[in-house]
């Protein structure tokens, strides 16, 4: 392809793309595709010859557009958002032009140092202590600096990583245990899997589940006795993972009071453990001043992990990791063979970020983070999540107002759970009122079972870039249409 057969190639391509943000409203949520539908429409084997531009297009129209779940629909309410914004597509579009491999500094220092310094303009944005700048250095020597991974579930494993390279640090002979609520992310348990500390995902040997309150944050009462038979047991902790917004109800744990209960441990001899907190969806409001009580326990972690993908108008992927110390992460992971040696590495002049992660190669995703930042400034991205938040409070005020809903928690920033009031021993009609609401093909919303008791519960979350407010009114219609049916059929 020459370099005018690609301009032209790219030319269309943004057109398409700008006619799917134009018109991806008017198209379902979700499509109607069975399983195999798109294995059937693809060819079993590979083209012989070159095909045309114009038959790649006709194919991307027919046959993968129609068959996504439209993520950037303003419809869409399911899980937490994977939001996209033009300035964010266009960094991607010189990302993969440039195309460098961010491994080591000297394999590209401009996307070593932009990384670092937006990291650095993060802290800043959401508050953070002092202590996760680049290059900070604490009493006890330790270096603080961010990093972004791919997402939240690598950045609890690189902490995972690094604590168990602390607890070999201090020679601690006990058998080691990872600790985290019932309501955390599962990829704290795959983090443990993976890292060889439990032997599959029911092995409560090694990790302990603490029970949650009805809204989803962890019980500390619980978290006591859970750290009492821990050391009764003669093992230690090696890390915590604390929550700030749970994925089922965003439940936010008192992470100072559970440093405060480790602490309280500490002080009979144990080793407290690794402090990491998983602030993927809900840190991101901290980019409102009134909201930095979301990561208030940031004060007290080790490391913290928020994701710009979820909910500040940045592409996926991007998550944003930060620690007071880096040096445990890169004892835990660093290898250096002869052909990554270079001077400015070898001097410890520089930041290579390889050793901050678990791949060697890395792609240039600061660049989405730069180019946000600078398009919508700290205001546009504050209107951005504060409109959200007015909308998510609208919405939980309508179903508290109709006496045939239930809150089956008090809203947790954009998330709403609710759910059909029934009687105890009637049929739950949940089910059924997700599967209306979502066959309606207007709006997309997902389910998760009640911290308390297990129930069926239907989850509305505000966040996708293309919400407005006549979405989120025109959902609370369609829900309550959708209620009356079923009531009638009943």
């Amino acid at each position: 392809m020459t370099p005018d057969e690609f301009k032209q190639a790219g030319y269309r391509m943004v057109d398409t793309i700008t006619e799917y943000m134009r018109t991806v409203e008017s198209m379902p949520v979700t499509p109607k595709t069975k399983p195999g539908d798109v294995l059937d429409a693809l060819p079993i084997s590979p083209p012989e010859n070159p095909e045309s531009w114009d038959a790649i297009h006709t194919d991307l129209d027919s046959i993968i557009t129609p068959n996504l779940t439209h993520w950037q629909h303003p419809g869409f309410f399911a899980y937490f958002s994977c939001n996209a914004s033009a300035p964010a597509i266009l960094a991607e579009i010189a990302a993969a032009g440039l195309n460098v491999n961010g491994m080591l500094w000297s394999t590209s220092p401009a996307a070593t140092e932009l990384e670092t310094r937006m990291l650095d303009w993060c802290a800043q944005l959401f508050d953070l202590p002092k202590a996760f700048i680049s290059n900070h250095q604490n009493n006890l020597g330790r270096r603080g600096g961010g990093v972004i991974q791919s997402t939240a579930s690598e950045a609890t494993l690189v902490a995972l990583l690094a604590a168990q390279e602390r607890h070999r640090d201090l020679n601690n002979p006990q058998t080691g245990v990872l600790v985290t609520s019932d309501q955390a992310h599962s990829s704290v348990i795959k983090a443990a899997m993976i890292a060889g500390l439990a032997q599959g995902p029911d092995d409560q040997s090694r990790v302990r589940l603490v029970r949650t309150h009805p809204d989803g944050s962890m019980n500390l009462d619980e978290l006591a006795r859970t750290i009492d038979a821990i050391h009764a047991e003669n093992k230690s902790i090696i890390m915590l993972s604390a929550t700030a917004g749970t994925t089922g109800t965003g439940g936010i744990d008192d992470t100072p009071a559970v440093r405060d209960t480790l602490d309280r441990a500490h002080e009979t001899g144990h080793w407290p453990g690794w402090l990491h907190l998983d602030a993927a969806w809900a840190g991101v409001a901290a980019v409102c001043p009134e909201h930095r009580g979301v990561l208030a326990g940031a004060r007290v972690a080790d490391s913290v992990c928020i994701n710009p993908h979820k909910w500040l108008l940045t592409n996926f992927d991007c998550d944003l990791m930060w620690t007071r110390d880096s040096g445990a992460i890169i004892r835990a992971l660093s290898i250096t063979p002869e052909y990554l040696r270079n001077k400015q590495s070898d001097a410890n002049a520089v930041i290579d970020y390889r050793d901050w992660q678990i791949p060697l190669g890395r792609r240039f995703r600061a660049l989405k983070l730069w180019f946000v930042i600078r398009h919508y400034g700290l205001q546009g991205l504050r209107a951005h999540i504060r409109c959200h938040l007015e909308w998510a409070e609208w919405f939980a005020q309508q179903a508290q107002a109709d006496d045939r809903f239930e809150l089956i928690c008090p809203r947790s920033l954009g998330l709403v759970c609710f759910r059909l009031k029934h009687a105890p021993d009637a049929h739950d009609p949940n089910p059924a009122l997700l599967e209306s609401i979502n066959q309606s093909g207007k709006v997309f919303l997902s389910h998760t079972a009640a911290p308390k008791d297990g129930r069926f519960t239907i989850r509305f979350v505000t966040g996708a870039t293309a919400t407005e407010f006549k979405h989120v009114a025109g959902a609370w219609s369609i829900i309550k249409d959708a209620a009356s049916s079923l009531a009638n059929l009943g």
